[in-house]
């Protein structure tokens, strides 16, 4: 059985404020739409990921790997008909139907559904009403609502795929959520525990708590690293990947560049795996003069694998020549390019030590690096 899900984001959610949609709006370093994708792509039992956006929008939006995007309706049960209708002959016997704007979902309660469904053509997640219910009009209390047999909705809610496809289809006019088509058409609708944290985005005040509950999630890490190359022959050095001309060179068993090898370290000390030396041994031949940008990559590499994503990363040089000043938006760049960390995310400065020590007396270059990781 293969499950796809289906996330709306076509809406224009005007109640939220801010001067574009919601799933556009930052939330937590990211956009709400980044939040929404990633708490499906923590779940291994989702294999397939739609989209459904705005014709309006789909150009601005480029989606992971492995996300498709299709354009949604005038209304939500349009737009979700037409995230089935191209998800129609991929092979998917299972779908989750999911707003864009509750990103905080977590993959226990996407998982609850999952499995609800193994024994019924419907699941969706809801929490029973508890707080006393009210009537009211014109801002007075007019009466009571029994709270009995009453749920909060929520989603993803959960389908057979070839069902909900067939409700959708021969369902007229606009519904509050999937399970109103759904039960329109006789499907049975198995309610499974719903999260006080898989809060709906709607007012402004809910990006705060949406932020709050992120960040509370997440798992930061930060490294340090410290490299120091001498001077030797040569007419430049290599400093993050930027060839500087100078009067001497650096002197290492690869480029010696001592900014990146600084990083990389920081890189893997935040990861808790060595240092350069441990994944480019100096004793193998094969790195003797090597561009430094290599095992840079790597490091990258090895945050994504992990998991993580690079937050960002300051550099500090330190030397007395050459003056970093007039390179480092360059060098900010070339890093850029390497980690695929944004540039303004990346930070290159130097100092000097005042004429003390190696560095002052213009001996060799130093560097210092921090990154800090953050896994969702």
């Amino acid at each position: 059985m293969t499950c796809a899900v289906i996330i709306v984001a076509a809406g224009r959610g005007t109640r939220a404020g801010g001067d574009r949609p919601k799933q556009w709006q930052p939330l937590a370093g990211l956009r709400v739409i980044d939040w929404t994708i990633r708490a499906f792509q923590a779940v291994p039992e989702v294999d397939r990921m739609m989209i459904v956006l705005h014709s309006d929008e789909i150009a601005r939006f480029s989606p992971p790997e492995g996300v498709s995007v299709t354009a949604g309706g005038a209304t939500r049960a349009a737009s979700v008909r037409a995230g089935l209708e191209a998800l129609e002959g991929t092979g998917c016997t299972r779908v989750l139907i999911h707003d864009v704007a509750r990103p905080c979902a977590s993959p226990a309660l996407i998982r609850r559904v999952l499995t609800a469904l193994e024994g019924a053509p419907a699941a969706a997640p809801a929490i029973a009403v508890t707080d006393a219910l009210w009537t009211g009009q014109g801002g007075v209390v007019t009466g009571m609502q029994d709270r009995a047999g009453l749920f909060r909705a929520q989603t993803p809610q959960g389908f057979d795929f070839a069902a909900i496809l067939a409700a959708h289809l021969s369902y007229n006019g606009d519904a509050p959520d999937d399970v109103a088509v759904a039960r329109a058409a006789g499907l049975d609708v198995v309610i499974v525990p719903g999260d006080d944290d898989n809060l709906k985005i709607t007012h402004p005040p809910d990006f705060a708590r949406a932020d709050a509950l992120l960040r509370g999630r997440m798992d930061i890490r930060i490294g340090n690293g410290y490299d120091v190359h001498r001077f030797g022959p040569g007419d430049h050095v290599m400093l993050c990947g930027v060839r500087v001309p100078h009067g001497r060179g650096l002197q290492g068993h690869s480029d010696a560049d001592v900014g990146l090898h600084a990083i990389c370290d920081a890189i893997y000390g935040a990861l808790a795996m060595g240092d350069i030396g441990r994944h480019f041994p100096p004793s193998d031949p094969q790195w003797k003069g090597a561009e430094s940008d290599v095992f840079l990559r790597h490091a990258a590499a090895l945050v994504r694998e992990n998991g993580y994503n690079i937050s960002n990363i300051d550099l500090t040089l330190v030397c007395e020549q050459p003056k970093i000043g007039p390179v480092a938006a360059a060098m900010q760049t070339r890093l850029s390019d390497i980690t695929g960390v944004a540039a303004d995310r990346i930070s290159v400065k130097a100092t000097t030590s005042e004429r003390l020590g190696f560095t002052g007396r213009e001996e060799g270059i130093a560097a210092l690096a921090s990154v800090l990781l953050v896994a969702p």
